[in-house]
């Protein structure tokens, strides 16, 4: 997964603390999304029940997925689609840049797709000449920024609206100098230029969220209506898909389409749905089903369940170290608790060894979850995967020593009675403010109550 920085989460992480601006950004935001959401869903008295019915179907799917995936390649190509698999994110690139190639073409326009930020494609495009053009409004302002997505679904989340008029001033095309930062002249300089986009380049690339194995249809929902015009006008289509998009039948897009929109934008339906099967009249279509750590993530049995993962951002709208440290502390394209489970298991966790302790594992993200993801459970089993990979460390030295001194009894009073040295540390108040190196990393982000005097043991024998 090209798209990981380098920085572990804990040091990204403080630059967003300290960010005033992000921080007022992302609490309207997500607090906007989070009550719209509550509402939509309080509407639906059989809720708990289509969430229940998501994770089944997702769960059918993982527990067959070669047949489901040989059944949609079968139908794909029956009606006229090019399958193509790719093993990992640099094989899918070279694909879509072959393909690309192979029209001549040296631009393309993008649908939303996390799958192909996932494999790094814009940057593969442009190292063999070919500019790609994000369509989607919050892409095209982080595109135009040099920027990255902090956001599932609202990449630009972290941006203000000046600083986006400011940007559109500087370098989108034939803008207006005069531009302001209402939202509505945004949007209008936005459709301006990509409208000329989409009458004249003649290649595409989407990803999709959901893809029917018994009909062979690819789907897409969106707000904007920019992906349908990147499916229907270009002469030729490019739609990369992770395997775990499937869903068996067409009556299973009825579960996944109330649930999907009242989790992601608080909705009741999308304002687009876009269903193709095979492409249009005169068009060359083409999917490329990746891999990219998925066949890893389905042999965990205790991890798996992240690929049920519908891409909502739900988790991220309710999460409290996501709201404050934004998306970009965590150095991927999935950010907050999906990205934290999702991530490490894609890439292996010895490359991705802080992102499973990224949450206070409150439960909101389980409770939100359109398709009941345990990710707190799941981010659990991981820290554990990460202590494995680790070996042995001071803290799983003194987690050792601990379980020692508590299988015997005598042990344990001798060490909680020891403890009232630590009273020394607290003086003048009831907590301990400081502890000396290494102890200090714990700390310095919390207080460690100031030993009592007496244990309870002591105390019961008193008595």
């Amino acid at each position: 997964m090209p798209a990981l920085s380098g920085e572990p989460f804990p040091v990204a992480a403080r630059a967003g603390l300290q960010d005033a601006q992000l921080r007022r950004n992302l609490a309207k935001a997500t607090s906007t999304i989070r009550a719209k959401r509550a509402g939509v869903v309080a509407e639906l008295p059989d809720w708990a029940e289509l969430r229940a019915a998501g994770a089944a179907i997702k769960d059918a799917v993982l527990a067959d997925l070669g047949t489901h995936l040989l059944r949609l390649e079968a139908n794909l190509v029956a009606r006229g689609t090019t399958v193509h698999w790719a093993r990992d994110a640099a094989e899918a690139s070279r694909v879509v840049t072959d393909l690309v190639a192979a029209t001549g073409s040296n631009e393309v326009i993008k649908v939303k797709s996390m799958a192909t930020a996932e494999i790094g494609l814009n940057d593969a495009l442009a190292a063999a000449g070919v500019k790609a053009i994000e369509t989607d409004l919050a892409e095209l302002i982080v595109q135009l920024a040099d920027d990255r997505p902090s956001h599932i679904l609202v990449p630009a989340i972290h941006k203000g609206r000046a600083e986006i008029r400011d940007l559109f001033r500087r370098e989108m095309p034939g803008v207006d100098p005069d531009l302001t930062d209402d939202p509505r002249a945004l949007a209008e300089a936005a459709r301006e230029y990509l409208r000329h986009k989409f009458t004249t380049v003649d290649v595409a690339v989407s990803g999709a969220n959901f893809a029917v194995a018994d009909t062979g249809s690819l789907v897409v929902v969106e707000s904007e209506g920019n992906g349908r015009m990147c499916l229907t006008l270009p002469r030729t289509l490019i739609s990369v898909v992770g395997i775990e998009k499937l869903v068996p039948a067409w009556q299973d897009l009825e579960v996944f389409l109330q649930l999907l929109p009242r989790s992601s934008t608080g909705e009741r339906m999308n304002p687009y749905t876009s269903v193709w099967t095979g492409p249009t009249e005169g068009q060359t279509a083409h999917v490329v089903l990746v891999d990219n750590g998925r066949a890893a993530t389905l042999s965990d049995p205790q991890g798996r369940a992240a690929l049920r993962c519908i891409r909502c951002s739900a988790c991220l709208n309710s999460c409290p170290v996501y709201e404050r440290t934004g998306g970009h502390a965590y150095g991927s394209v999935y950010p907050g608790p999906i990205g934290a489970v999702l991530s490490p298991q894609l890439t292996g966790v010895e490359h991705n060894r802080t992102l499973p302790f990224a949450s206070s594992l409150c439960g909101v993200c389980y409770d939100v979850c359109p398709v009941a993801i345990d990710i707190p459970s799941m981010l659990v089993h991981l820290r554990e995967e990460v202590t494995r990979v680790n070996g042995r460390t001071a803290e799983s030295a003194a987690m050792r020593a601990v379980a020692w001194a508590m299988s015997d009894a005598g042990r344990w009073r001798r060490l909680l009675r020891a403890g009232r040295l630590g009273r020394a540390l607290g003086r003048r108040r009831d907590r301990i403010g400081r502890l000396p190196p290494p102890l200090s990393a714990w700390t310095d982000a919390r207080d460690l109550p100031r030993p009592p005097r007496q244990t309870f043991s002591d105390w019961w024998e008193s008595r």
